[in-house]
């Protein structure tokens, strides 16, 4: 490694279950191979989603600076997941878009809505993106499932 890879800060990104992160994969060889304790992550993780419903898919970007220390964001759940849950499916349509697929299951407009104010709190969307933008990129993850969008 040169020094001036050492000197820079290392971002890992994982997603890990809310709650029940543990030093085990994905976690711990993430962090190991990288020279920092996963402990000390997976108790700061685990407090700081306590809020959400243990288990839920968690997206987290982790900052290594050089000295091995770390700062870490988590983001919202993926939105294939808020949509698998709103519809009560396990899985999309292995159909989804083929002309007279199977309709893996229907979801309301207030349910995209809502998704969607969810997903706008993302900091990386917070100001840039138009809700009606966030809403059209939900009702295609939606299209792409197989999940019909009924008014």
């Amino acid at each position: 490694m040169s020094k001036t890879a050492a000197l820079a800060a290392q971002m890992v990104r994982l997603v890990v279950p809310a709650g029940k992160a543990t030093a085990a994969p994905p976690v711990g060889p993430a962090l190991g191979a990288r020279g920092v304790k996963s402990i000390d992550f997976v108790k700061e993780f685990n407090a700081r989603t306590a809020h959400l419903l243990p288990g839920t898919p968690t997206p987290v970007i982790i900052t290594i600076q050089p000295d091995r220390t770390f700062t870490f964001i988590t983001k919202t759940p993926p939105t294939s997941y808020l949509i698998k849950q709103a519809a009560g499916i396990e899985t999309g349509s292995g159909e989804a878009g083929k002309l007279g697929g199977a309709v893996a299951g229907t979801l309301s407009v207030k349910h995209v809505y809502e998704i969607a104010k969810l997903k706008a709190t993302d900091d990386h969307l917070n100001g840039t993106v138009g809700l009606e933008s966030v809403v059209r990129s939900v009702m295609g993850s939606c299209k792409s499932m197989g999940v019909q969008v009924v008014p």
